[in-house]
């Protein structure tokens, strides 16, 4: 508890912006989705024939997985607020929708007649008699949908949204934290229960206040959505620098940041944690993010399809660089030192056991393994996928995220993981690398990437961020990694020390 209470002060500040951020998430797609769903109700109770294939057809939409939305929604929207807003919207339009059509519909004919028979119009019997009285019912729905968004909005943070999700990726990165994974878990399950206990006040008076209660909702919503562009003088960044999940990209991001504002007088904001591979690059495609560090492995393998020519690592980054210039005009600056290479590794204990020195030694022991790998590295080619080609391997695989990797083999859940080389628990945990004698792993060297048209704009990026060439050790980075993921220190604060101490900054 005194752990959990220690980071709570430390993050306080981190966690009310969370808070925020969800909260605004939260209420835009719930004000939208209200926005469609309840006139599209009320107009399927006059148009009964389309009414339950309609329905019907949200009901299918909320059965489809929420990453699967936000992956299809990527190469039209980017990644940040927009997909994620959509996303929501999808996910809570069934309750308000079904629930809306149902109220009316099911207010009692007698009533109905009388106030036709009264001289009201259908618009006017709808509005004076049908809605008062169904408010109950599509105030249900309305809670329904805002406990919905809440929960699900957790997942926003995958795509760059902000929001408490962050912090329980963040939890699950380091290893499976549980104070961050609860700093994040726990204000999410508050949120969700307070919104419902207002939205429960104002559905209790609804059948007397009528559509009264939900103009309420709107107006409330449409403040707490505009306050924000009222009050906030932010300046809008010059360059947004983002990065996949983990420590490191977070930290190689402050560096570019750092440089670039400490030599010209560019405003750089990052956006760290934006997921895999594939969810990063089309972010600097469409423009949502203009810097990230990448891997010239990477960049050969997944973007362009193709083999690395040499194991030497000038020569892999030429390979990179030309290709991505051709393939998607894009300038990949000088790599750093450091190979992060992808590894497969064990413990010693494991190692000693099996006699386990190279990659080929798993084949005579591999029914007896369980080798926890991320989903990425299982589906590459350059991993598990080349693994069984060039090893002729045939693991027992469980899958998992990057950060619950290490706990898996530190707890003897699994006995072999993907691994990369420069991460910080290699040191804590003392993990042996195996051997790849058939070089199935190609140079991984981390190089800033972005657009020509960026470089264009900015020329002197390329001469700022061209000092970290040639520079940072794997040993320098293992133990940056470490202080971050290890000790709970700030990427930014890692970052800063680094470029003080070997004379980039002042």
């Amino acid at each position: 508890m005194s752990e959990f209470i220690t980071v709570l002060q430390e993050r306080q500040s981190t966690l009310l912006q969370a808070i925020w951020e969800h909260l605004q998430l939260s209420i835009i797609a719930l004000l939208i989705a209200i926005l469609i769903a309840v006139p599209l109700g009320l107009l399927l109770t006059r148009t009964r024939k389309v009414a339950e294939p309609i329905i019907g057809f949200t009901a299918v939409l909320q059965t489809i997985p929420s990453l699967a939305i936000l992956a299809f929604l990527i190469p039209f929207l980017g990644i940040g607020t927009k997909p994620a807003v959509v996303a929501l919207i999808v996910y809570a339009l069934l309750p308000i929708l079904r629930n809306t059509y149902t109220g009316v519909k099911e207010v009692d004919p007698a009533l109905k007649e009388a106030a036709t028979g009264m001289g009201m119009s259908s618009f006017r019997r709808l509005s004076r008699v049908e809605l008062p009285l169904a408010m109950p019912v599509i105030m249900a729905g309305i809670r329904t949908s805002m406990v919905l968004i809440v929960g699900t909005t957790t997942i926003a943070a995958l795509i760059g949204a902000g929001g408490l999700g962050e912090l329980i990726l963040l939890g699950i990165d380091r290893g499976g934290n549980l104070n961050l994974i609860l700093l994040g878990a726990i204000p999410a399950a508050l949120l969700a229960i307070i919104l419902d206990v207002i939205l429960r006040l104002v559905e209790s008076t609804s059948a007397k206040s009528g559509f009264r209660s939900l103009a309420t909702i709107l107006i409330v919503s449409l403040l707490i959505v505009t306050t924000p562009f009222v009050f906030n003088r932010e300046r809008q960044p010059d360059l947004v620098v983002g990065g996949k999940i983990g420590a490191e990209p977070a930290i190689l991001m402050s560096m570019y940041k750092l440089l670039i504002e400490d030599e010209t007088d560019l405003y750089v904001k990052t956006e760290p944690n934006l997921g895999k591979t594939d969810f990063v690059f089309e972010a600097l495609k469409t423009g949502d993010i203009d810097i990230y560090p990448e891997f010239t492995g990477t960049a050969i393998n997944t973007f362009l399809g193709e083999q690395a020519n040499s194991n030497n690592p000038q020569e892999v980054y030429q390979q990179a660089k030309k290709g991505m210039k051709e393939q998607y005009n894009m300038a990949f600056l000088q790599p750093m030192e450091f190979n992060n290479t992808y590894a497969v590794a064990t413990t010693q204990e494991i190692a000693d056991q099996y006699g386990l020195e190279t990659i080929g030694d798993l084949k005579s022991v591999q029914d007896e393994l369980v080798a926890g790998f991320t989903l990425e590295f299982k589906d590459r080619q350059d991993g598990y996928q080349g693994m069984k080609e060039v090893y002729n391997l045939n693991l027992n695989i469980e899958t998992m995220e990057a950060g619950v990797r290490q706990q898996a083999i530190k707890n003897g859940d699994v006995d072999i993981i993907d691994a990369y080389a420069t991460e910080g628990y290699m040191i804590e945990y003392n993990l042996k690398v195996l051997d790849d004698p058939k070089n199935l792993f190609p140079p991984y060297q981390g190089a800033p990437l972005l657009l020509q048209q960026t470089v264009d704009q900015y020329p002197e990026l390329k001469d700022i961020l061209n000092q970290l060439g040639g520079q940072i050790t794997k040993r320098q980075m293992q133990e940056m990694n470490y202080k971050v993921d290890s000790e709970g220190q700030e990427p930014i604060t890692v970052a800063r020390n680094y470029l003080r101490d070997n004379g980039f900054l002042e």
